[in-house]
Protein backbone atom coordinates (compact mmCIF):
# COMPACT_ATOMS: atom_id res chain seq x y z
CA UNK A 1 0.00 0.00 0.00
CA UNK A 2 1.21 3.55 -0.88
CA UNK A 3 0.25 6.48 0.72
CA UNK A 4 1.32 10.09 0.16
CA UNK A 5 -0.18 12.04 2.98
CA UNK A 6 -0.27 12.06 6.73
CA UNK A 7 -1.35 14.60 9.25
CA UNK A 8 0.77 14.28 12.95
CA UNK A 9 1.13 15.73 16.36
CA UNK A 10 4.54 16.73 17.49
CA UNK A 11 5.65 18.16 20.97
CA UNK A 12 9.26 18.85 21.90
CA UNK A 13 10.53 18.16 25.45
CA UNK A 14 9.90 20.77 28.32
CA UNK A 15 13.15 21.98 30.01
CA UNK A 16 14.24 21.37 33.69
CA UNK A 17 13.43 23.01 36.75
CA UNK A 18 15.93 24.71 38.52
CA UNK A 19 17.51 23.58 41.68
CA UNK A 20 17.11 25.76 45.15
CA UNK A 21 20.24 23.63 46.81
CA UNK A 22 22.59 24.75 49.59
CA UNK A 23 25.69 23.41 50.64
CA UNK A 24 26.89 23.19 53.71
CA UNK A 25 30.04 22.45 55.29
CA UNK A 26 31.25 21.93 58.94
CA UNK A 27 32.88 25.62 59.28
CA UNK A 28 29.98 27.10 56.62
CA UNK A 29 26.65 25.51 58.40
CA UNK A 30 24.67 27.99 56.95
CA UNK A 31 25.53 26.70 53.84
CA UNK A 32 26.13 28.47 50.13
CA UNK A 33 23.65 28.25 46.92
CA UNK A 34 25.24 25.67 44.59
CA UNK A 35 21.86 24.54 42.79
CA UNK A 36 22.01 23.84 39.33
CA UNK A 37 20.53 24.69 35.97
CA UNK A 38 17.98 22.52 34.42
CA UNK A 39 18.58 20.69 31.15
CA UNK A 40 17.05 21.73 27.93
CA UNK A 41 14.35 19.76 26.49
CA UNK A 42 14.45 17.81 23.33
CA UNK A 43 13.59 18.97 19.83
CA UNK A 44 11.42 17.48 16.82
CA UNK A 45 13.54 16.74 14.20
CA UNK A 46 12.04 15.95 11.01
CA UNK A 47 15.35 13.87 8.68
CA UNK A 48 14.53 12.74 5.00
CA UNK A 49 15.58 9.64 4.13
CA UNK A 50 15.59 7.16 0.66
CA UNK A 51 15.36 4.24 2.74
CA UNK A 52 11.90 5.41 2.58
CA UNK A 53 8.74 5.84 -0.06
CA UNK A 54 5.74 6.15 1.36
CA UNK A 55 4.04 7.49 4.78
CA UNK A 56 1.98 4.52 5.50
CA UNK A 57 4.39 3.65 8.69
CA UNK A 58 1.85 7.12 10.14
CA UNK A 59 -0.76 5.57 10.06
CA UNK A 60 0.05 3.73 12.97
CA UNK A 61 1.64 6.52 14.95
CA UNK A 62 0.51 9.83 14.78
CA UNK A 63 1.92 11.58 18.43
CA UNK A 64 5.76 12.09 18.40
CA UNK A 65 7.42 13.83 22.04
CA UNK A 66 10.64 14.67 22.51
CA UNK A 67 12.54 13.67 25.89
CA UNK A 68 12.34 16.39 28.81
CA UNK A 69 15.38 18.25 30.43
CA UNK A 70 16.28 16.62 33.58
CA UNK A 71 15.92 19.07 36.52
CA UNK A 72 19.23 20.64 37.96
CA UNK A 73 21.55 19.21 40.93
CA UNK A 74 23.54 20.51 43.50
CA UNK A 75 26.99 20.97 42.92
CA UNK A 76 25.92 23.25 40.58
CA UNK A 77 25.04 20.40 38.26
CA UNK A 78 23.12 21.05 35.28
CA UNK A 79 20.26 18.47 34.31
CA UNK A 80 20.53 16.76 31.16
CA UNK A 81 19.49 17.54 28.19
CA UNK A 82 16.45 16.06 26.88
CA UNK A 83 16.71 13.39 23.92
CA UNK A 84 15.78 14.71 20.65
CA UNK A 85 13.11 13.29 18.49
CA UNK A 86 13.71 12.56 15.22
CA UNK A 87 11.17 12.24 12.49
CA UNK A 88 12.27 10.14 9.71
CA UNK A 89 10.25 10.94 6.06
CA UNK A 90 10.80 9.48 2.75
CA UNK A 91 12.94 12.32 0.27
CA UNK A 92 10.44 14.28 -1.18
CA UNK A 93 8.18 15.18 1.48
CA UNK A 94 6.52 18.92 2.07
CA UNK A 95 6.12 19.73 5.89
CA UNK A 96 3.42 22.40 6.61
CA UNK A 97 1.32 23.28 9.30
CA UNK A 98 -1.98 21.55 9.30
CA UNK A 99 -3.99 24.95 10.53
CA UNK A 100 -2.59 27.48 8.52
CA UNK A 101 -1.34 25.71 5.07
CA UNK A 102 2.15 26.82 6.04
CA UNK A 103 5.01 24.96 4.16
CA UNK A 104 7.83 24.94 7.38
CA UNK A 105 10.04 22.07 5.36
CA UNK A 106 10.67 21.29 1.28
CA UNK A 107 12.89 18.11 2.31
CA UNK A 108 14.80 17.19 -1.43
CA UNK A 109 17.87 16.09 -0.25
CA UNK A 110 18.80 12.51 1.13
CA UNK A 111 19.31 13.88 5.07
CA UNK A 112 18.10 16.94 5.24
CA UNK A 113 16.79 17.80 8.38
CA UNK A 114 14.81 20.22 10.01
CA UNK A 115 14.22 21.21 13.48
CA UNK A 116 10.27 21.77 13.55
CA UNK A 117 9.46 21.56 17.20
CA UNK A 118 12.09 23.66 19.93
CA UNK A 119 12.60 22.27 23.24
CA UNK A 120 11.91 24.21 26.24
CA UNK A 121 14.55 26.26 28.07
CA UNK A 122 16.07 24.64 31.16
CA UNK A 123 15.12 27.24 34.47
CA UNK A 124 18.22 28.52 36.21
CA UNK A 125 19.21 26.97 39.78
CA UNK A 126 19.72 29.64 43.14
CA UNK A 127 23.24 29.94 42.32
CA UNK A 128 22.46 32.12 39.26
CA UNK A 129 20.80 34.37 41.20
CA UNK A 130 23.95 35.16 43.97
CA UNK A 131 25.02 38.38 43.83
CA UNK A 132 26.71 40.95 46.60
CA UNK A 133 23.39 41.69 48.35
CA UNK A 134 21.60 38.48 47.53
CA UNK A 135 24.28 35.43 48.89
CA UNK A 136 21.85 32.77 49.77
CA UNK A 137 18.64 33.08 47.30
CA UNK A 138 15.86 30.75 47.99
CA UNK A 139 15.16 31.75 43.92
CA UNK A 140 14.88 29.43 40.91
CA UNK A 141 12.92 29.34 37.40
CA UNK A 142 10.62 26.53 36.14
CA UNK A 143 11.83 25.06 32.98
CA UNK A 144 9.85 26.42 30.05
CA UNK A 145 7.58 24.00 27.97
CA UNK A 146 8.22 22.69 24.55
CA UNK A 147 6.54 23.15 21.37
CA UNK A 148 3.26 21.65 19.95
CA UNK A 149 1.69 21.67 16.83
CA UNK A 150 -0.25 19.72 14.15
CA UNK A 151 1.57 19.13 10.69
CA UNK A 152 0.95 17.93 7.24
CA UNK A 153 3.24 15.80 5.85
CA UNK A 154 2.99 15.55 1.60
CA UNK A 155 5.15 13.08 -0.30
CA UNK A 156 5.97 14.83 -3.52
CA UNK A 157 7.77 12.11 -6.13
CA UNK A 158 10.81 13.75 -7.40
CA UNK A 159 11.61 12.28 -10.87
CA UNK A 160 12.70 14.16 -14.13
CA UNK A 161 10.11 13.31 -16.18
CA UNK A 162 5.94 13.26 -15.43
CA UNK A 163 3.91 10.97 -17.08
CA UNK A 164 0.17 12.79 -17.54
CA UNK A 165 -2.72 11.95 -19.32
CA UNK A 166 -6.13 10.51 -19.05
CA UNK A 167 -7.13 6.85 -17.82
CA UNK A 168 -6.10 4.11 -20.09
CA UNK A 169 -4.70 5.83 -22.76
CA UNK A 170 -0.68 3.77 -21.92
CA UNK A 171 0.63 5.39 -19.60
CA UNK A 172 1.66 2.46 -17.31
CA UNK A 173 2.37 0.28 -20.51
CA UNK A 174 4.74 2.74 -21.77
CA UNK A 175 7.01 3.00 -18.32
CA UNK A 176 7.02 -0.90 -18.62
CA UNK A 177 8.42 -0.53 -21.90
CA UNK A 178 11.09 2.15 -21.44
CA UNK A 179 12.59 0.96 -17.64
CA UNK A 180 12.35 -2.07 -15.51
CA UNK A 181 9.56 -1.06 -13.26
CA UNK A 182 6.70 -3.45 -14.09
CA UNK A 183 3.78 -1.51 -13.47
CA UNK A 184 0.05 -3.03 -13.55
CA UNK A 185 -1.84 -3.08 -16.93
CA UNK A 186 -5.24 -3.56 -17.08
CA UNK A 187 -7.92 -2.70 -19.49
CA UNK A 188 -10.66 -0.55 -16.56
CA UNK A 189 -10.22 3.20 -16.04
CA UNK A 190 -7.53 3.87 -12.78
CA UNK A 191 -5.69 1.06 -13.11
CA UNK A 192 -2.93 3.07 -11.37
CA UNK A 193 -3.90 4.10 -8.61
CA UNK A 194 -0.02 5.37 -7.37
CA UNK A 195 2.21 6.53 -8.87
CA UNK A 196 5.09 4.41 -10.31
CA UNK A 197 8.83 5.56 -10.27
CA UNK A 198 10.90 3.63 -13.05
CA UNK A 199 14.86 4.56 -14.17
CA UNK A 200 15.44 5.14 -17.96
CA UNK A 201 18.48 4.12 -19.14
CA UNK A 202 20.24 6.00 -22.05
CA UNK A 203 23.56 5.63 -23.52
CA UNK A 204 25.36 8.50 -21.67
CA UNK A 205 23.24 8.43 -18.50
CA UNK A 206 19.73 7.93 -17.22
CA UNK A 207 16.47 10.04 -16.20
CA UNK A 208 13.82 9.15 -13.53
CA UNK A 209 10.29 8.67 -15.03
CA UNK A 210 6.94 8.95 -13.09
CA UNK A 211 3.59 7.30 -14.25
CA UNK A 212 0.61 9.20 -12.67
CA UNK A 213 -2.64 7.83 -12.03
CA UNK A 214 -4.97 9.09 -14.68
CA UNK A 215 -6.66 12.13 -14.91
CA UNK A 216 -10.35 13.63 -15.11
CA UNK A 217 -11.59 17.00 -16.19
CA UNK A 218 -12.29 18.53 -12.59
CA UNK A 219 -9.01 16.72 -11.77
CA UNK A 220 -7.53 20.56 -9.86
CA UNK A 221 -10.85 20.47 -8.12
CA UNK A 222 -9.82 16.93 -6.16
CA UNK A 223 -12.38 14.59 -9.35
CA UNK A 224 -11.25 11.33 -9.74
CA UNK A 225 -7.69 11.12 -8.20
CA UNK A 226 -6.71 14.51 -9.48
CA UNK A 227 -5.88 16.93 -7.17
CA UNK A 228 -3.91 13.70 -4.83
CA UNK A 229 -1.67 13.36 -7.82
CA UNK A 230 -1.47 16.45 -9.84
CA UNK A 231 1.18 17.53 -6.73
CA UNK A 232 3.41 15.10 -7.96
CA UNK A 233 4.04 16.47 -10.72
CA UNK A 234 4.90 19.27 -9.73
CA UNK A 235 8.70 18.07 -8.99
CA UNK A 236 8.66 17.17 -12.52
CA UNK A 237 11.27 19.11 -14.84
CA UNK A 238 9.72 17.89 -17.74
CA UNK A 239 5.86 16.60 -18.50
CA UNK A 240 5.35 13.56 -21.00
CA UNK A 241 1.70 14.44 -22.37
CA UNK A 242 0.34 10.91 -23.74
CA UNK A 243 -3.04 10.58 -25.57
CA UNK A 244 -4.58 7.91 -27.11
CA UNK A 245 -4.62 7.95 -31.15
CA UNK A 246 -6.63 5.28 -31.40
CA UNK A 247 -9.69 6.21 -30.00
CA UNK A 248 -10.53 2.74 -27.47
CA UNK A 249 -12.34 4.83 -25.32
CA UNK A 250 -14.14 6.61 -28.11
CA UNK A 251 -12.66 10.23 -27.00
CA UNK A 252 -11.07 12.33 -29.64
CA UNK A 253 -7.20 12.96 -28.69
CA UNK A 254 -7.16 16.54 -29.83
CA UNK A 255 -9.11 17.46 -27.37
CA UNK A 256 -8.20 15.18 -24.94
CA UNK A 257 -5.32 16.66 -25.01
CA UNK A 258 -7.19 20.71 -24.57
CA UNK A 259 -8.82 19.47 -22.18
CA UNK A 260 -5.99 18.06 -19.86
CA UNK A 261 -4.05 20.96 -20.70
CA UNK A 262 -6.67 23.50 -18.85
CA UNK A 263 -6.51 21.29 -15.98
CA UNK A 264 -2.64 21.43 -15.46
CA UNK A 265 -3.07 25.01 -16.46
CA UNK A 266 -5.29 25.50 -13.42
CA UNK A 267 -2.82 23.77 -11.16
CA UNK A 268 -0.32 27.15 -10.35
CA UNK A 269 3.35 24.92 -9.81
CA UNK A 270 2.21 23.13 -12.94
CA UNK A 271 1.70 26.21 -15.51
CA UNK A 272 3.90 27.03 -17.77
CA UNK A 273 5.66 23.87 -17.11
CA UNK A 274 7.95 22.67 -20.62
CA UNK A 275 6.25 19.18 -22.10
CA UNK A 276 6.59 16.53 -24.87
CA UNK A 277 3.18 15.19 -26.48
CA UNK A 278 3.29 11.86 -27.72
CA UNK A 279 0.13 9.57 -29.26
CA UNK A 280 -0.03 6.18 -28.30
CA UNK A 281 -1.76 2.96 -29.66
CA UNK A 282 -0.26 3.44 -33.31
CA UNK A 283 -0.37 -0.34 -33.73
CA UNK A 284 -4.04 -0.03 -33.85
CA UNK A 285 -3.90 1.96 -36.76
CA UNK A 286 -3.05 2.17 -40.26
CA UNK A 287 -0.19 4.31 -41.41
CA UNK A 288 -2.36 6.92 -42.97
CA UNK A 289 -4.55 7.50 -39.78
CA UNK A 290 -1.37 8.12 -37.96
CA UNK A 291 -0.27 10.72 -40.66
CA UNK A 292 -3.91 12.56 -40.41
CA UNK A 293 -3.54 12.57 -36.72
CA UNK A 294 0.11 14.12 -36.71
CA UNK A 295 -1.22 16.67 -39.18
CA UNK A 296 -4.34 17.51 -37.07
CA UNK A 297 -1.77 18.17 -34.04
CA UNK A 298 0.75 20.39 -36.08
CA UNK A 299 -2.26 22.47 -37.23
CA UNK A 300 -2.64 23.31 -33.82
CA UNK A 301 1.32 24.13 -33.39
CA UNK A 302 1.73 20.92 -31.64
CA UNK A 303 4.97 18.82 -32.24
CA UNK A 304 3.20 15.20 -31.64
CA UNK A 305 5.39 12.05 -31.71
CA UNK A 306 3.72 9.16 -32.22
CA UNK A 307 4.54 5.68 -30.34
CA UNK A 308 3.26 2.22 -29.88
CA UNK A 309 4.35 1.47 -26.27
CA UNK A 310 2.74 -2.46 -27.19
CA UNK A 311 5.03 -3.10 -30.06
CA UNK A 312 7.69 -0.22 -28.99
CA UNK A 313 7.15 1.75 -32.32
CA UNK A 314 8.89 4.86 -31.78
CA UNK A 315 9.74 4.75 -28.23
CA UNK A 316 13.39 4.60 -28.66
CA UNK A 317 13.17 7.88 -30.11
CA UNK A 318 11.01 9.49 -27.72
CA UNK A 319 13.34 8.09 -25.02
CA UNK A 320 16.18 10.07 -26.90
CA UNK A 321 13.88 13.04 -27.49
CA UNK A 322 13.14 13.37 -23.51
CA UNK A 323 16.78 13.06 -22.89
CA UNK A 324 17.84 15.62 -25.05
CA UNK A 325 15.04 18.17 -23.46
CA UNK A 326 16.48 17.38 -19.81
CA UNK A 327 19.52 18.53 -21.32
CA UNK A 328 18.26 21.59 -21.86
CA UNK A 329 16.37 22.49 -18.99
CA UNK A 330 18.14 23.77 -15.83
CA UNK A 331 18.58 21.63 -12.80
CA UNK A 332 16.66 22.23 -9.55
CA UNK A 333 19.77 23.45 -7.93
CA UNK A 334 20.15 26.09 -10.74
CA UNK A 335 16.37 27.31 -10.67
CA UNK A 336 16.25 27.97 -6.86
CA UNK A 337 16.42 31.46 -5.99
CA UNK A 338 19.35 33.43 -4.70
CA UNK A 339 18.77 33.92 -0.93
CA UNK A 340 17.80 37.64 -0.42
CA UNK A 341 19.53 40.16 0.39
CA UNK A 342 18.52 41.31 4.21
CA UNK A 343 17.89 45.21 4.66
CA UNK A 344 17.77 45.96 7.86
CA UNK A 345 15.06 49.17 8.57
CA UNK A 346 14.61 51.40 12.24
CA UNK A 347 10.94 51.20 13.03
CA UNK A 348 9.25 51.91 16.05
CA UNK A 349 8.31 49.33 18.21
CA UNK A 350 5.22 49.38 20.31
CA UNK A 351 5.17 49.11 24.04
CA UNK A 352 7.13 46.67 26.00
CA UNK A 353 4.16 46.19 28.02
CA UNK A 354 0.50 47.65 28.40
CA UNK A 355 -1.63 47.48 32.07
CA UNK A 356 -5.35 47.20 31.68
CA UNK A 357 -8.38 46.91 34.56
CA UNK A 358 -10.52 44.71 34.56
CA UNK A 359 -12.98 45.38 37.41
CA UNK A 360 -11.03 46.02 40.28
CA UNK A 361 -8.30 44.05 38.94
CA UNK A 362 -5.22 44.91 37.11
CA UNK A 363 -3.84 43.11 34.32
CA UNK A 364 -0.60 43.58 32.78
CA UNK A 365 0.14 42.44 29.23
CA UNK A 366 3.53 42.13 27.24
CA UNK A 367 5.70 39.20 26.16
CA UNK A 368 8.89 39.88 28.25
CA UNK A 369 6.86 40.39 31.90
CA UNK A 370 4.02 37.67 31.43
CA UNK A 371 7.62 35.11 30.74
CA UNK A 372 9.20 36.55 33.77
CA UNK A 373 5.94 35.57 35.59
CA UNK A 374 5.76 32.18 34.22
CA UNK A 375 9.27 31.35 34.80
CA UNK A 376 9.85 32.20 37.99
CA UNK A 377 8.86 29.46 41.02
CA UNK A 378 7.13 32.08 43.37
CA UNK A 379 6.65 30.17 46.25
CA UNK A 380 9.17 31.01 48.46
CA UNK A 381 9.41 34.89 49.71
CA UNK A 382 12.89 35.50 48.33
CA UNK A 383 11.30 34.59 44.49
CA UNK A 384 8.57 37.31 45.55
CA UNK A 385 10.76 39.77 46.14
CA UNK A 386 12.90 39.58 43.14
CA UNK A 387 10.05 40.14 40.77
CA UNK A 388 9.42 42.86 42.87
CA UNK A 389 12.70 44.00 42.10
CA UNK A 390 11.88 43.36 38.17
CA UNK A 391 9.04 44.69 37.93
CA UNK A 392 10.15 48.01 39.00
CA UNK A 393 13.22 47.74 36.89
CA UNK A 394 10.74 47.32 34.13
CA UNK A 395 9.02 49.87 34.78
CA UNK A 396 5.68 48.47 35.47
CA UNK A 397 4.98 48.98 38.74
CA UNK A 398 5.83 52.54 37.99
CA UNK A 399 2.89 52.69 35.75
CA UNK A 400 0.39 50.80 37.96
CA UNK A 401 0.97 53.34 40.49
CA UNK A 402 -0.17 56.12 37.68
CA UNK A 403 -3.50 53.73 37.07
CA UNK A 404 -4.07 53.73 40.85
CA UNK A 405 -2.50 50.87 42.31
CA UNK A 406 -2.77 50.50 45.91
CA UNK A 407 -2.50 48.35 48.87
CA UNK A 408 -4.43 45.55 49.01
CA UNK A 409 -5.35 45.45 45.25
CA UNK A 410 -5.26 42.24 42.81
CA UNK A 411 -2.50 42.48 40.09
CA UNK A 412 -2.61 40.01 37.16
CA UNK A 413 -0.03 39.14 34.86
CA UNK A 414 -0.08 36.14 32.14
CA UNK A 415 -2.66 34.04 34.25
CA UNK A 416 -0.92 34.53 37.79
CA UNK A 417 -2.43 37.00 40.51
CA UNK A 418 -0.84 38.89 43.01
CA UNK A 419 -1.26 41.34 45.70
CA UNK A 420 0.14 44.18 46.02
CA UNK A 421 1.86 45.01 49.23
CA UNK A 422 3.52 48.29 50.37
Amino acid sequence: MWLDEAKIHVASGRGGDGLISFHRTRYNPRGSPDGGDGGAGGDVIIRSTRSMNTLLHFQNQIHFRAENGAPGGPNQRTGARGKDCVILVPVGTVVRDLHTGEVLADLTEEGQEVVIAKGGKGGRGNKAFTTSTRQAPRIRELGEPGEERWLKLELRLLADVGIVGFPNVGKSSLISRISHKKAKVAAYPFTTLAPNLGAVQVDKGSFVVADLPGLVVGAHEGKGLGDRFLKHATRARLLLHLVDLARVEGRDPLKDYFALRREIEAWEELRGKPEVVAGNKIDLLSPEQVAEEVARFRAEGIDLHPISAVRGDGVKELVYLLWRKLQELPREEEEKERPRKRVWQLTPTGPAFVVEKDGDVFVVRGEAVERLVRRLDLTTRDAQEYLMERLERLGVMAALRRRGLKEGDTVRIGGVELEYQE
